[in-house]
């Protein structure tokens, strides 16, 4: 096998999709959740596919658990955090939440690591942290100013990581997602998210009949008067990790990586382009729009091409293919 991993958060939508790449490419994974999000079921789906020799989950918390984690699993060799409360409207109405969960859990985490002598970490930020675009494509140099508390979570933690990088030598990727869609390519491992804030989800659910599809955006200033975003199929975000720990392996110096596509599409256009694929007619009526949104995101990719020699494969097509797959063969997602 090619390297002992642990995966926090891995009972998540990313987190599992992640697991299941990491698992088929060779490396030993520890997967570590709560389970207040997350979901048991797709691990142990993992378990009895590559058996415990390979994968093992382990229930716990960030805050506490980690050191015994660490004395148990002998031969840690990097982390992956994906472990973080992710829902921008909830972090608005619920700051303080998001500040112990994704702060202070990964503050945790780190002493954690630096005290088992584990030096290594890729962590899942998010492009959250830009704020309202000053231009585009947004790179890595863009001015960070997170309009939310979500973003400024995620804005803290990449300073916490950098802070340990500099005193205690941790070496990291950070990572920051545009819009994650898809399931994995077979429509094995999914999103259960319930109700799911990500749009393609919901469009696909409306379109296979499971629930209604409503229109949660505010009226934004572009074409179409919806929001334009960078939608990156969950598959290839998930390879952009596994090159970058590979990129870690090789003792190359600690990076922050945009990930996406380089491509925009309104809500509109996702939602033509289900009903296109799909075949189903639904009826498009509004709720109450989310807030925290922005009128346009989309991500300059060079350096993920660049440094991890990493481009997205999979197309608005194929990610509405997986999700109906996945969505066929589990309505609700996974039971709890």
């Amino acid at each position: 096998m090619k390297h002992k991993i642990l995966v926090t958060g891995a009972g998540g939508y990313i987190g599992s999709v992640a697991a299941y790449t990491f698992l088929k490419n060779g490396y030993e994974v520890v997967a570590f959740d709560n389970f207040t999000t997350g979901y048991k079921a797709p691990l142990e789906l993992l378990s009895k596919q590559f058996g415990e020799a390979q994968f093992r989950f382990v229930e716990g918390d960030l805050h506490t658990d980690l050191p015994l984690l660490f004395e148990n699993e002998k031969d840690i060799e990097a982390v992956v955090h994906y472990a973080a409360s992710c829902l921008v409207d909830e972090s608005v109405k619920n700051p303080a939440k998001y500040f112990e969960n994704n702060v202070g859990g990964t503050n945790a985490l780190l002493k954690a690591m630096v005290d088992a002598n584990v030096k290594k970490i890729v962590f899942s930020s998010t492009c959250a942290i830009y704020g309202e675009a000053q231009y585009m494509p947004i790179d890595e140099k863009h001015p960070l100013n997170p309009s939310q508390p979500y973003g400024a979570s995620k804005k803290m933690v990449e300073e916490l990581i950098q802070w340990f990088a500099k005193l205690k030598g941790l070496e990291y990727v950070i990572l920051r997602y545009f819009n994650v869609c898809g399931a994995s390519d077979d429509g094995l491992i999914g999103d259960s998210k319930k109700p799911s804030t990500l749009l393609m989800q919901n469009v696909v659910r409306g379109a296979l009949g499971i629930e209604p599809f409503h229109l949660t955006c505010p009226e934004v200033e572009t074409p179409d008067k919806t929001p334009i975003r960078d939608y990156v199929n969950v598959a290839d975000l998930n390879e952009a990790h596994l090159a970058a720990l590979e990129y870690l392996f090789q003792n190359k110096p600690s990076e922050i990586i945009n990930l996406g596509t380089g491509t925009g599409n309104s809500v509109l256009e996702i939602v033509n382009k289900v009903k296109e694929i799909t075949g189903a007619t639904f009826p498009l009526s509004k709720t109450t729009p989310r807030e925290g949104d922005d009128a346009k995101k989309i991500a300059n990719i060079t350096k993920a091409k660049q440094l991890l020699n990493w481009e997205p494969k999979r197309s608005v097509k194929d990610s509405v293919e997986s999700l109906i797959k996945w969505y066929n063969a589990h309505p609700n997602g996974w039971e709890r």
